[in-house]
């Protein structure tokens, strides 16, 4: 364990997102260009939340209060890419990993085997099992992205940052002649945020100074789910309103009390 939780040191490059709850208004636009943009087929029991297929989901957070006092967010959430991830280690055919490119967490869907250790594992919720072979209704297959590969029935699937963006953006950067360990920011963004009407989403390299996420990952307003946990998430939050905060790190009122 202690080697895994020291991998992330060895990156030269950490892609992450920041995102701007106060600018989020919840209206999905990135949870669509995220199904089109990897291939997620309509659900077939979509009414059935633990058998629905989706990388991104957006939570609706109140402050619960009520009257002049009420306040309610959206947290959109994705993949956290953690520097520490709990799936990695308990994954028995090591069909995830922290060792892609970027800090990337990969899922290798030809070894997965369908146990789903690494969804119990995650405290994020962010991994989901394919209850179904995919089926796209008619003449909707066309829209089918030609550069992700559509995941059989029986694996666990996630966000992986839009990986085959990634892999494009180092192409035409070696074609280019430039380093492709040094992308400029807008070179490889992934779908969700390219989306984004609002510019809440915001991703680039958190080791790059020169990249947006860099500055506003250490803002104090900055802050990462569940950070007790040690996870080290690659993807931060921002809002100046402190009880979503606490929201984010599962805070109970009564945890000082004794008793």
């Amino acid at each position: 364990m202690s080697e895994l939780m020291q991998i992330h040191e060895h990156f030269k490059v950490r892609w992450g997102m920041v995102i701007d709850i106060d600018k989020c208004t919840g209206c999905g636009a990135c949870v669509m260009a995220c199904n089109t943009e990897n291939n997620i087929a309509p659900s077939t029991d979509r009414f059935n939340r633990l058998r629905t297929v989706h990388w991104l989901i957006i939570y609706k957070l109140t402050n619960g209060k009520t009257g002049k006092e009420y306040d309610e967010a959206y947290l959109p959430r994705p993949c956290m890419q953690c520097e520490n991830p709990l799936c990695a280690s308990v994954c028995p055919v090591v069909a995830t990993t922290k060792d892609e490119e970027g800090g990337i967490v990969s899922q290798i869907y030809p070894r997965c085997i369908g146990c789903r250790y690494c969804m119990a594992a995650c405290p994020y919720h962010a991994r989901v099992f394919n209850w179904y072979d995919p089926v796209w209704p008619k003449d909707m297959e066309k829209i089918i992205t030609p550069f992700t590969s559509v995941r059989p029935r029986g694996v666990v699937e996630k966000c992986n940052f839009c990986h085959h963006r990634f892999q494009k953006a180092k192409e035409e950067a070696r074609a280019k002649g430039q380093n492709p360990l040094e992308l400029e920011e807008d070179a490889y963004q992934p779908a969700c945020a390219e989306a984004c009407p609002t510019g809440a989403i915001t991703f680039g390299n958190l080791n790059n100074p020169k990249h947006k996420v860099y500055k506003l990952s250490r803002s104090k307003y900055a802050f990462r789910l569940l950070e007790k946990l040690g996870t080290n998430p690659q993807v931060y939050y921002i809002s100046k309103r402190e009880w979503i905060k606490k929201v984010a790190d599962n805070y109970l009122e009564h945890q000082n009390q004794k008793g």
